[in-house]
């Protein structure tokens, strides 16, 4: 009997360890980002997409935001990115969120891709409620996030604005101040 519990806790362990592996968190990233209302369709109409598992922000008067990700072109993975910001005003806390950038075409896929692509500070971003949300935009205000029930996310609104649209979804933190306006983007190709 205790031989046969050390194999089944043998063999339990040994598939657990494999399961980090076969869970990727950009596949995870992106599936939550197609279950999540409106962002869902951009999928099937994009020519391709930017998409960020985790950003971290944060700042005291002075922030900075930072984050990795991977670029689809027609849904095959084709290069890294990277995003950097930094911000200055009335901000105070931290924040971490996942953000997707749609491009409408091959146009916008370039100029993302072209090596240094900046967001304007104009730029919007449609923020998807996941757990409690009192985010509507991130086009600059007042938000406030937390939680990370992604599987419920639903969107608010949304649209393309110069071939580029952009979603947000809040994984946890609380701050005051929500802008991507000034989100500078490096591109690497795969080999």
């Amino acid at each position: 009997m205790r031989r046969r519990n050390l194999v089944q806790l043998i063999t339990i362990l040994g598939v657990l360890s494999f399961t980090p592996a076969l869970a990727d968190k950009y596949t995870d990233t992106i599936k939550i980002f197609k279950d999540a209302g409106q962002s869902a369709k951009f999928f099937e109409s994009s020519y391709g997409y930017a998409v960020f598992p985790s950003i971290g922000k944060g700042g005291i008067g002075i922030g900075g935001a930072h984050g990795s990700g991977r670029v689809y072109e027609n849904g095959k993975y084709v290069g890294d990115t990277s995003m950097n910001q930094v911000t200055v005003g009335f901000q105070f806390g931290g924040q971490a969120y996942r953000q997707i950038i749609f491009f409408q075409d091959k146009r916008a896929f370039d100029e993302f891709t072209s090596g240094e692509f900046e967001f304007g500070a104009q730029a919007t971003a449609v923020a998807l409620t996941a757990g409690a949300s009192a985010q509507a935009t991130t086009g600059g205000g007042v938000g406030a996030s937390a939680g990370d029930k992604d599987t419920h996310a639903k969107t608010t609104s949304g649209g393309y604005e110069k071939g580029m649209a952009v979603f947000t979804i809040a994984k946890g933190g609380l701050m005051y101040e929500a802008t991507i306006g000034g989100q500078k983007f490096g591109y690497k190709p795969v080999k």
